[in-house]
Formats: C-alpha cells, structure tokens, sequence
C-alpha cells in the first residue's frame, strides 16, 4: 500500500466530551480510549486519571486499581500503539513478495511512515518518554527491540549482499531512525507548510525523502 495514497485523517472537534461507555471486563480499555480523547484534544499535557474516568463514565476512583498515576495511563497508551505499530510492519512484510533486504526495509520505512499518518497521537504519545515508563513496560521494550532487530537484520543482509557499503551498521542503523522520526515529527507537528510542503504532498515528500537515503546507501562503485 503506497504512502502517497494515505490520507491523514484529523480528529474533528468535540463540541463537547464525549462519554465512553464500557462492559465489565473491559474498564481498562475504555480508560485508554478516554486518555487517548483527552490527548487528541489537548496534547498528552491534558490528560489526568481523574479526568480519563469521567469520561468513560466511572467513579474518579475506579481506575487507580489498574492506572495508579498518569505515567501508568500514559503508559498503556503507548503500549496500545506500539502494538499497531509492529502489527503494521508485519502486516506490510508479510505482503512483500520477495526477500531482497533494501526492498525490505523500504517497506518497513513506508509502513512506519504510514502508521504515523494513520496513529498521530499514539505516534506524540510514544515519543513523549518523559511521561510514559518506557524502561519498566515489559511491553514497549519487547516491541521495540523486536523491531529494531529486525531493522538490522535487514541492513546486515543487504551488507553481505553487497547492496550497501561494508562497516559498521549501527551508524546507518541510528540515521534510519532519526529519519523516519524526523519525518514523522514534522507530519504530527504540523511544520510541512513553512517547508513548502502542502499537506497534499506530505506522504509523497516524506517517501521520497526516504528513498533518496536508501539509495544513499548504496556501496559505492569499485
């Protein structure tokens, strides 16, 4: 699925907030759907425990059984994300009809941008490490080394293929994901226009973006 045929989708306005309604059994997620409500409408700043309940319509304590603070919340927020987001790079590989390893991971690049397109505030809520206990979820730190091998699983193949140039991945590594943060970061941020950038043209700047680093890597010629 190309990049340039997502089209990002804004949450409208709430005229007023909404009331989450949940089953038993289900108290948890329905405290996230509110906390990511809360975030949509005002930045992850504007989320409190107290408030994520009332709007999934239990008592100011209920909660706290399964959330103790806003770090906790926060936290299975991002958790929530990182799991669509590995869901979707498995999702895309699984649809690549070959094991060429730049092509590869031009697809992980693609559905991570996408992902970002599709997620924005889980996208603003996994990058704000300094509200969420990104170290001590199991959770996170599973996904995300999942990964990140697999990124460099990729790049050190596409070494000994002799696709890229030999030496040390990690630096090449690092830079893909700055990248692809940096990227994201100005998608979410809303800093394409002053670039000249029109949010028509965003998802098809940013995959070109990502393909001129791919040929970047190319081994130079002998």
């Amino acid at each position: 699925m190309p990049l340039k045929s997502i089209r990002t989708q804004k949450p409208s306005p709430a005229l007023a907030p909404r009331r989450q309604s949940y089953h038993h059994g289900n108290l948890k997620e329905a405290i996230v759907a509110a906390a990511v409500q809360l975030v949509e409408e005002g930045g992850p700043e504007n989320v409190t425990v107290r408030e994520a309940a009332r709007r999934a319509g239990v008592s100011s304590g209920a909660p706290f059984r399964h959330f103790p603070n806003k770090i906790a919340l926060m936290t299975a927020v991002a958790e929530e994300g990182m799991r669509r987001f590995r869901a979707e790079i498995r999702n895309t590989l699984d649809q690549v009809e070959t094991d060429d390893p730049l092509i590869r991971f031009r697809a992980l690049g693609t559905a991570y941008l996408r992902w970002v397109f599709a997620n924005p505030t889980h996208f603003a809520v996994i990058s704000a490490r300094r509200l969420i206990d990104f170290a001590g979820s199991e959770a996170l730190s599973r996904d995300n080394a999942e990964i990140q091998t697999l990124i460099e699983t990729l790049l050190l193949e596409a070494q000994r293929r002799g696709q890229i140039r030999s030496g040390d991945i990690r630096p090449i590594q690092l830079a893909a994901r700055a990248l692809a943060y940096g990227l994201a970061r100005l998608q979410v941020d809303g800093h394409f226009p002053q670039l000249s950038v029109e949010p028509d043209e965003a998802a098809a700047t940013m995959q070109t973006v990502m393909d001129e680093f791919i040929a970047s890597l190319a081994r130079a010629p002998s």
